[in-house]
């Protein structure tokens, strides 16, 4: 396939890709097979650790300096269209072990280049999500303002307030969990990746919050690190979702990428 062409469509490859009813076990089991990758290729985490750390810290300076205003922008317009990327890079290397062969950064970079459009479209989609995001707060305080003297109204704002980031938090969840990995190992269009992974996710609700969880959880200790932890949290965080959709996902009907 030239690069940059979209996936041609075939009437026998099912729109929703087939997967597994998993068990609460699953999400250790993705950590431990990320954590082997991780020890099995550690020059190449390093590298993609360095540049997670360097662009976290740039969009946390950003943030500090100018305001979430300015965040919204930089996230807009530059990280969320290269963190795509930046994971599937780290995918390739987890697809490269589980082959048997020596990852390398050359590797990287030419998936990345091969898929550079469907992550186009997957970053255009986590941009509109998170523009909408910041609007349905926005109208929230517009409709629910913070009365501080009136604590109803105070537990009404957290209420819905949380309702409603809790419902754009699971859509873009379930859209991510699966998606990127899958553009990264198949000959799939993003649509088809990204409706695939939000079946799964709701077909394995409880296994799928457990995972969500431990994103969280590891996630807010790198940053508690001085950010220095998302070095190693990230590289490994994407090697066991590269595990987690092998696992979850039977996309076996359409051409892997060579």
């Amino acid at each position: 396939m030239e690069q940059n062409e979209v996936p041609s469509s075939d009437p026998s490859r099912p729109f929703v890709v087939p997967c597994a009813t998993l068990g609460f076990d699953a999400p250790w089991r993705w950590l431990r097979a990320g954590w082997r990758d991780l020890r099995r290729a550690p020059g190449l985490s390093f590298v993609f650790g360095v540049v997670i750390v360097l662009v976290s810290a740039g969009i946390s300076y950003l943030a500090w300096r100018l305001g979430r205003f300015a965040l919204l922008a930089t996230l807009l317009s530059g990280f969320v269209f290269i963190a795509p990327l930046i994971c599937v890079g780290l995918y390739c290397v987890s697809r490269g072990l589980e082959r048997g062969r020596t990852p390398t950064l050359a590797d990287s970079f030419v998936l990345a280049r091969r898929v550079v459009g469907q992550a186009g479209v997957y970053a255009l989609v986590q941009g509109i999500l998170i523009l909408l995001w910041s609007r349905a707060g926005m109208m929230v305080g517009a409709f629910f303002p913070i009365d501080e003297s009136n604590p109803t109204a105070v537990w009404e704002f957290l209420g819905i307030g949380s309702v409603v980031g809790a419902i754009f938090a699971g859509v873009t969840f379930a859209v991510a969990a699966f998606s990127l990995p899958m553009i990264a190992d198949r000959d799939v269009d993003m649509v088809t990746a990204a409706i695939s992974s939000a079946n799964a996710v709701l077909r394995n609700k409880g296994v799928m919050a457990l995972w969500a969880g431990l994103i969280v959880a590891i996630t807010a200790l790198g940053f508690a690190t001085g950010l220095l932890g998302l070095g190693v949290f990230m590289p490994w965080l994407a090697y066991a979702a590269w595990h987690g959709y092998r696992e979850t996902l039977d996309a076996s009907v359409w051409p892997a990428l060579e």
